[in-house]
């Protein structure tokens, strides 16, 4: 049978110091352990020094002491009660003076007042006054009633012939216009640019494959165009029948090249652009620049439409025709029309 566990023995003396071990690896952190039970309260410490008396017995408050950590933030709280009234302010500074008042509307004329009595004798008669001086104007009378309307006169002769006016506008019949932009940057030199996206050409006036504008009635016509250049120079014309109207040179990298134009031409008439040559073709087209060429008929010379004899066929031209200072051995103001001669009508 095992036997009754012995009584705690003496604490032995303490040994040798034995010699330093390696360090050893270090272990894993350890479990928090369980808090520990609350110890029993201390004795009551020794009572303190009778205070003295003050020569008041009034309570004095003392100084305020340091300043406590700020506290959580507390429920809100419902709203107050509304408080009484406050007394009556003293009176404000006197105010600036306001603008004048607009003038009051004229009062209506009184009633004239009873004639007075006259109690009074005949005295001597003075002698002549002299003329007074002229009284100030007189404030304008109310306009009268209108008077009965008087007999009707005799009949006037009848008037000339007044000259006949000048002819109206034309009706919209005569109708010319379009838009179109080019599809490949950098056009061919010395030959009319093709713009091959037609956005606009109802009329069919304008053949987009080799770029030239047709006019088909006599008249006033307004011509633009808005070029993008870029990565080289440009020169660029417009042309009417071979010879150069405008001409200007852009050379400037992503910029734009416009002008607009108003020219009168004759039935027949061609007109397009051209560039000078394969160095100055800096004509561009992406995805977000465009260049766009575009035309329409202001105004025509007559309101009827040619038919029949009256119809003028157009020039046809080969490609050695262009050049860009027109034709060899020719000089033209460009201000002035172009000496082109059209086809004979056949009888």
């Amino acid at each position: 049978m095992k036997g009754q566990k012995g009584d705690l023995g003496e604490k032995g003396q303490q040994g040798p110091l034995g010699f330093n071990g390696t360090k050893g690896e270090r272990g894993f952190k350890g479990e928090k352990g369980d808090r520990g039970l609350m110890g029993p309260p201390g004795d009551q410490g020794p009572q303190g020094q009778t205070g003295t008396c003050p020569a008041s017995c009034e309570t004095i408050q003392g100084p305020p002491g340091l300043q406590g950590t700020p506290g959580p933030a507390g429920v809100r709280g419902l709203p107050g009660i509304e408080g009484p009234i406050g007394a009556k302010g003293l009176k404000g500074d006197k105010g600036d003076l306001g603008r004048p008042g607009d003038p009051g509307l004229i009062g209506q004329k009184g009633e004239q007042g009873e004639q007075g009595l006259c109690k009074c004798t005949n005295g001597l008669n003075g002698t002549d006054g002299r003329p007074g001086e002229k009284g100030a104007k007189g404030e304008k009378g109310d306009t009268g009633a209108q008077g009965i309307q008087g007999a009707m006169g005799l009949k006037g002769h009848e008037g000339i012939i007044g000259p006949t006016g000048p002819p109206g506008p034309c009706s919209p019949t005569i109708q010319s216009t379009f838009t179109a932009s080019i599809q490949q940057p950098y056009p061919l030199e010395n030959q009319p640019i093709p713009f091959l996206n037609i956005i606009s050409n109802q009329q069919r006036h304008f053949n987009p494959t080799s770029g030239i504008y047709t006019a088909p009635v006599n008249g006033t016509y307004v011509f633009s165009f808005h070029l993008a250049v870029a990565n080289r120079a440009l020169k660029v014309g417009l042309f009417r029948n071979l010879f150069p109207i405008v001409r200007i040179t852009e050379a400037n990298n992503q910029a734009t090249a416009s002008q607009t134009v108003v020219l009168h031409l004759t039935m027949g008439d061609q007109v397009w652009l051209q560039v000078k040559n394969s160095v100055t073709n800096g004509i561009y087209t992406d995805n977000e620049s465009s260049s766009t060429f575009s035309g329409y008929l202001l105004y025509p010379d007559s309101c009827e439409l040619p038919l029949g004899r009256d119809f003028v066929l157009p020039p046809e031209y080969q490609p050695e025709d262009f050049s860009w200072d027109g034709p060899p051995g020719t000089t033209i103001n460009p201000t002035e029309h172009s000496p082109v001669s059209h086809t004979e009508p056949q009888s």
